[in-house]
């Protein structure tokens, strides 16, 4: 006697329909093989169907054969209003005899259709109402009409056309998508069918006109997408009833500059005890925690500078209300230092609040090459002063004495001197007829050396009444913004908090911002605890505006450091994108430059001698820190802020010392954009500490 035809069974598990060999059955279940070999046991509740012949991969084939020709309308008019089986309407829609063939088309059909049917148990379904089905094709069709649209756009974008609607989503599909939306799958489609990164597809098909524009929307888009306007806002007036102050204070700033923040004077030349002045525009007299203007500057929580343009932090009218102007007599917050003329030990301290009398508005730009060392140096009577030099003479050469020496004790402190050998570089920027698509200015790069007299005297000062104020509102228990460095080993990384702690890179016991109210955020609440302090001494802490461990401040702190840092990245990136442009508007195809890092087998990291440019260097022999080359530009990616070098020789070694804390700053990597080709999204890398 020959062996029985083998048993199969379908079952559906997970939404996927299977066969397999029947092994053996009970009332409860049955164990199946399936053709991998693999058995497994599937509850008789769940087995669909049972059949001899053919092979089940043949009767699945023949099976979507016959569920590719129903017609699924007509299968909704056959199917009865209860709850029905999938075999019973295979004899409904075929015949009485329906094959089994026949019967498992009407199931995988049923099974594709859920907007005609809806599945009711293990092989049982109930047609849905004539309004859902109206409904569900109505979206089926919209869905068909928005891929179709998709495609239209993929395929315009790689014939180089960029869609309107594309172009008006273009920031948002690069840097925030809706991966949802139809212009966003356009540019994911068009990226994989042309192979091409999402932003060089973009570039190719027009929707990027001007690289200056992408790198300035893109940052509007992140940091202010309703824009940079402010709301119509009044400055209130200082009502507080202030003395005037017996001094004459000069503020030193760059031309460009309208928040002046501070003012210096100087008292008692000639006598045993000098008494230096900073005076510090306050702001926080009028605007109280919590009112509109505060609201708007803790929304933008510092000015944004970028070359040629800068989004200030409180509106021009409210700037000006309060800022330092010569010839009028300003409300400061003043920290009067005393110190023994010999010496230069500082004998006593005191802040007031008063109306400081600002005599001019001294300009950087138009000074530093006057007041230079060796004018300082000569004999008052013999100095001749050019009309720009407005603060005497002997004040000046007296306050850069008083700035070597303070930054002398820093040193110490610091355990090593500060070297600052890398310029400073002013960007000017002026409008042209034509420029081209990459910007709509000429651009001029000059250099202004760091720790030039004014500089000096300026940096020495802010630091002496950011650390002064810090230790006295310390002492009061008045908490307050800090930045604390635990130390100068590598990795340390400058933090901010409310405690005070010591700054090592500085070389200061403790640091409080406090000297740019106007521009920065931090310096006004640090304001504010300084005039509860000033006016209530040592019971300032229970009037001050901020409370210790208040919540509030480390949320400030927090908003504080992720939008200081957002916006230096971009006044690193636009210097950058200035630079690249210099290079290309005046035609420089070499450049001199000094390596700052050595990766063995891979190429040199350089910084060009007179510009603020760092790049790879290729083709190069192995070199070494601090090694000279000249090297020939090749292509250059305004969007991507790149730019090719390619050595041409090594030149001499000059004896100029390095700066490995600003070095290993540059070192972090030149600017660049990474693109994620499998979702289109732009991902920005950049040197983690960029430049203030």
């Amino acid at each position: 006697m020959g062996e029985s035809a083998p048993m199969y069974a379908i079952y559906e598990e997970g939404g996927k329909f299977n066969t397999g060999r029947v092994l053996s059955e009970t009332d409860a279940s049955a164990q199946l093989e399936l053709d991998s070999g693999k058995r497994v046991k599937v509850k008789s509740t769940q087995l669909l169907m049972r059949f001899d012949k053919p092979q089940p991969t043949e009767f699945m084939l023949a099976g979507k054969a016959v569920a590719s020709g129903m017609e699924v309308d007509m299968a909704w008019e056959f199917a009865p209003e209860e709850e029905f089986g999938f075999a019973d309407l295979a004899r409904d829609y075929f015949s009485k005899d329906a094959s089994p063939s026949e019967q498992l088309g009407t199931l995988l059909c049923l099974f594709d259709a859920p907007h005609y049917f809806r599945r009711a148990g293990k092989g049982r379904f109930r047609k849905a109402s004539a309004e859902i089905v109206q409904q569900a094709l109505i979206a089926i069709e919209k869905k068909k009409q928005l891929q179709q649209q998709i495609s239209d756009w993929a395929q315009e974008l790689m014939l180089g056309r960029c869609p309107p609607q594309v172009q008006t989503q273009l920031f948002k599909i690069l840097f925030k998508p809706d991966k949802n939306a139809p212009e966003y799958k356009a540019v994911v489609e068009a990226a994989k069918q042309s192979q091409t990164a999402p932003l060089v597809l973009l570039q190719k098909a027009g929707a990027i006109r001007s690289a200056y524009d992408f790198h300035w929307q893109r940052f509007l888009f992140e940091h202010f997408p309703k824009g940079t306007a402010f709301p119509p806002l009044q400055a209130p007036a200082i009502t507080t009833d202030l003395p005037l102050a017996n001094v004459k204070a000069y503020s030193i700033d760059d031309s460009q500059t309208t928040e002046i923040d501070d003012a210096l004077s100087v008292q008692g030349l000639g006598s045993d005890c000098i008494t230096v002045g900073i005076h510090i525009a306050a702001p926080a007299l009028a605007i109280k925690p919590g009112d509109a203007i505060d609201l708007c500057g803790r929304a933008r929580l510092s000015t944004v500078y970028m070359p040629g343009h800068k989004i200030t932090m409180l509106p021009d009218s409210v700037v000006q209300a309060y800022t330092l102007q010569e010839g009028r007599n300003c409300p400061a917050l003043s920290l009067y230092v005393s110190f023994d003329a010999q010496t230069l030990s500082v004998l006593h301290t005191e802040t007031h609040l008063e109306l400081v009398p600002i005599q001019t508005n001294m300009r950087h730009d138009q000074l530093d090459t006057v007041v230079t060392e060796s004018w300082l140096s000569k004999e008052a009577s013999g100095v001749e002063t050019a009309p720009v030099v407005a603060m005497p003479h002997a004040e000046l050469a007296f306050l850069f004495r008083l700035a070597k020496h303070l930054k002398a004790a820093r040193e110490v402190v610091r355990g090593k001197p500060e070297t600052f050998n890398r310029p400073d570089y002013n960007f000017r920027l002026a409008e042209v007829a034509d420029t081209g698509p990459n910007g709509h200015e000429s651009v001029g790069i000059s250099i202004r050396t760091r720790g030039s007299p004014l500089d000096l005297i300026v940096a020495e000062a802010m630091i002496l009444a950011n650390s002064t104020w810090g230790q006295w509102l310390a002492s009061l228990g008045v908490p307050a913004i800090y930045r604390s460095q635990a130390s100068l080993a590598p990795g340390i990384k400058v933090r901010m908090g409310t405690k005070a702690l010591p700054h090592a890179g500085i070389g200061v016991p403790s640091y409080a911002w406090s000297t740019s109210p106007l521009r920065r955020y931090t310096d006004l609440v640090n304001q504010w605890q300084l005039i509860a302090s000033v006016r209530h001494g040592a019971t300032a802490a229970l009037a001050a505006p901020f409370k210790p461990k208040d919540a509030e401040l480390f949320g400030i702190i927090t908003a504080f450091e992720s939008a200081y840092s957002a916006y230096n990245t971009h006044q690193a990136s636009m210097e950058r994108f200035w630079t690249l442009q210099y290079l290309r508007q005046n035609s420089l195809a070499e450049l001199d430059a000094t390596v700052i890092k050595s990766f063995p087998g891979e190429p040199a990291l350089a910084r060009a001698d007179h510009l603020p440019l760092v790049f790879a260097v290729m083709g190069s022999p192995a070199l070494e820190r601090g090694s000279r080359v000249r090297v020939r530009l090749g292509d250059m990616d305004l969007i991507a802020l790149d730019i090719h070098a390619q050595f041409i020789e090594s030149l001499q070694q000059t004896q100029e010392p390095i700066n490995t804390e600003e070095d290993e700053e540059l070192a972090a990597g030149p600017l660049a954009i990474a693109v994620d080709l499998n979702d289109a999204e732009l991902v920005p890398t950049a040197p983690t500490d960029a430049p203030s």
